[in-house]
């Protein structure tokens, strides 16, 4: 395949690329302006491997530096999309970038051509490409997905070529000669092309595997509270007494029922109603921290998982969101009195470590501070049952 073949087939590809990634941008609202940024890349890159064809008609060394040029604006605005994930991009980056390659061709002129044609150019793309590979590896927006490292590899080892390209390409030439420019020139373009196809793949993978995790995320959640529902309970407590287990830790539960709640939403109605489990919500998630797991398992019972948490831990834990509960519905002025909970606590034992063994034993706790008189905490022992006011 010759050189000319390669230059056109970059540009197509880049074009469909460019293409695909415009009409992802449809269906992934949130990461549009990404997705934008990356298409408009694209496309420049696309309009650099145009120039590139038409260099030849240009006079001087104005068709090297104009593709040398527009390849790098194609660079920075793929690499302030992927910025823009995390923070916004600051735009002075690529005007300094650009300026500084335009004043080194403008500098160099004619003479230089040759040079700058073949070794300096690739430095830069270089740089950036690695850059954009740093960026993605450290964005703590897409942090857990899969296709993270597939993007990452991808800039890395475009980067890495190029630099490569700018070392060893002078060296080379300087031994054997310059018969050795068509092999590099031939070879870049190749490396260019399939560069071309992985890279608006990998970008849209990651997209893709983003709203994924998120509709995943949302079909564990529960919208009014913001909390776990029973199925992402199920799921994530079932790992965490796992883990536990197999690791020898404590871990308690405690689960939950706000006292006299069906008055509240006859009396004052489903609003008001509302207000109150998000008020409960709030003071669990202040109290137990961000490593528990809290879950509202249905109407207003609730419970919460803590690992590396004893029972008597679990217990003073428990307090405090009933006081940070009793706390925040004071602010609800349409009630005429305090709502209050009842908790029922358990730590695991050899017979109870399995997550529904843990929650039936925190469940008859519960029951038990419900027909003792309400807004108290019993708390369940492998010998019985304790009551704790």
């Amino acid at each position: 395949m010759d050189l000319r073949t390669l230059w056109y087939l970059t540009l197509a590809t880049l074009l469909v690329g460019a293409t695909m990634t415009l009409w992802e941008r449809r269906a992934a609202p949130l990461r549009s302006r990404e997705l934008g940024f990356w298409a408009a890349g694209f496309f420049t890159l696309a309009a650099g491997c145009f120039v590139g064809l038409m260099r030849g008609y240009l006079p001087g060394n104005t068709g090297p530096a104009l593709t040398n040029i527009t390849m790098l604006l194609g660079y920075l605005i793929v690499l302030q999309g992927v910025v823009t994930i995390d923070r916004p991009y600051n735009l002075l980056w690529t005007a300094a970038t650009l300026g500084a390659a335009a004043v080194v061709w403008a500098v160099g002129g004619l003479p230089m051509t040759d040079m700058f044609w073949h070794y300096v150019s690739a430095l830069p793309i270089g740089i950036i490409s690695g850059l954009t590979a740093i960026t993605l590896q450290r964005s703590t927006a897409l942090r857990g997905l899969r296709s993270k490292n597939l993007a990452v590899a991808v800039f890395a080892f475009h980067g890495a070529f190029y630099l490569a390209r700018a070392i060893l390409m002078p060296m080379a030439v300087a031994a054997f000669g310059r018969e050795m420019l068509p092999f590099f020139a031939a070879t870049t373009m190749l490396e260019g092309s399939l560069y071309a196809v992985a890279m608006p793949m990998a970008l849209i993978a990651l997209v893709r595997e983003e709203y994924q995790v998120s509709l995943l995320e949302r079909s564990r959640t529960d919208d009014l509270t913001g909390l776990t529902n029973r199925r992402g309970f199920f799921e994530r407590g079932g790992d965490a007494v796992k883990i536990a287990k197999d690791q020898g830790i404590a871990i308690s539960l405690l689960a939950f029922d706000l006292d006299h709640f069906k008055a509240i939403n006859d009396r004052h109605g489903h609003a008001i109603g509302d207000r109150v489990l998000q008020a409960f919500a709030d003071a669990a998630t202040r109290a137990a921290g961000p490593e528990a797991v809290i879950a509202r398992l249905g109407g207003e019972e609730f419970a919460l998982l803590l690992t590396g948490k004893d029972i008597e831990r679990a217990r003073e834990i428990g307090e405090l969101i009933a006081c940070g509960f009793s706390e925040n519905a004071q602010a609800i002025e349409a009630l005429q009195s305090n709502p209050t909970v009842s908790i029922g606590v358990a730590e695991a034992k050899a017979s109870t470590f399995e997550l529904y063994a843990l929650l039936d034993a925190a469940d008859r706790a519960l029951y038990r501070a419900k027909s003792l008189g309400r807004n108290r905490i019993e708390v369940a022992k492998a010998n019985g049952i304790s009551a704790a006011a």
